[in-house]
C-alpha cells in the first residue's frame, strides 16, 4: 500500500468503535435483571460536597446476597442524599436505611417488566450499531478523499474491505452482547 493513504487510521476507527461497545456495556450494566449487581448503581450520582459524585465514591457498595445491595456510606451527613439519589434514579428500588448502611432489596421482576427490559436492551444495542456505522461512514469518507488525492483503485478496495470487516466484527459483538443480556433478563 502506498504512503499517500496515511489519512486512513484504522486504529482510530477501531478505538472509536470500541468506545461504542464500552458505552453499550455500561448501559447494559445499568439494566436491572432481578439479580443484585454493584454496577447497577454506577450511573447514579450523589450531590456530595457541592459536586455530583459517583455513588461508589461516597461509600462501599457490596452485594451480600443475590437479591440485596448494600452501601456503607462513609460520611453520615450524606446518607439522606444517597437515599434521595437512589429514589430519583428510576431503578425502581426503595432504599432502607440502617445506621450508616443503606440496604437495597432487589424486587423480583414480573414477565411484563422483563419483556420491557429486553426491548430497552435492544434499543441500547441499536444505538451502539448506529454509532459503529457512523464510524464506518467516517472511514469511508476518509477513503473517498484519499482516492480523490490519488489513491489507487486497488488500495481503495483493500482499505474499504478492512473498514467493512472491522465494522462487521463490532456489529457481531453487539449482537452477541444483546443476546446474552436478553437471556440474562428473561432468566427467572
Amino acid at each position: 500500500m502506498s504512503d499517500d493513504i496515511e489519512d486512513i487510521d484504522l486504529d482510530d476507527l477501531k478505538r472509536r468503535m470500541d468506545g461504542a461497545m464500552a458505552a453499550l456495556r455500561t448501559e447494559f450494566a445499568s439494566l436491572r435483571t432481578g439479580r443484585a449487581s454493584a454496577s447497577m448503581l454506577d450511573p447514579i450520582m450523589v450531590d456530595a460536597y457541592g459536586a455530583n459524585t459517583p455513588i461508589n465514591q461516597v461509600g462501599t457498595v457490596n452485594v451480600p446476597e443475590p437479591r440485596m445491595v448494600t452501601i456503607n456510606v462513609w460520611d453520615k451527613q450524606l446518607i439522606g442524599k444517597v437515599e434521595k439519589a437512589i429514589r430519583e434514579s428510576g431503578l425502581g428500588i426503595n432504599p432502607q436505611t440502617d445506621g450508616p448502611i443503606i440496604r437495597l432489596p432487589i424486587p423480583e421482576l414480573n414477565e411484563e417488566r422483563r419483556r420491557e427490559l429486553t426491548k430497552v436492551a435492544a434499543q441500547y444495542a441499536e444505538q451502539a450499531r448506529i454509532a459503529i456505522r457512523n464510524v464506518r461512514r467516517d472511514g469511508m469518507d476518509q477513503l473517498k478523499k484519499a482516492k480523490a488525492a490519488g489513491m489507487s483503485e486497488d488500495d481503495h478496495k483493500i482499505w474499504a474491505d478492512e473498514v467493512q470487516e472491522l465494522t462487521d466484527q463490532h456489529i457481531a459483538s453487539v449482537d452477541t452482547m444483546l443476546e446474552t443480556k436478553q437471556q440474562e433478563i428473561m432468566q427467572v
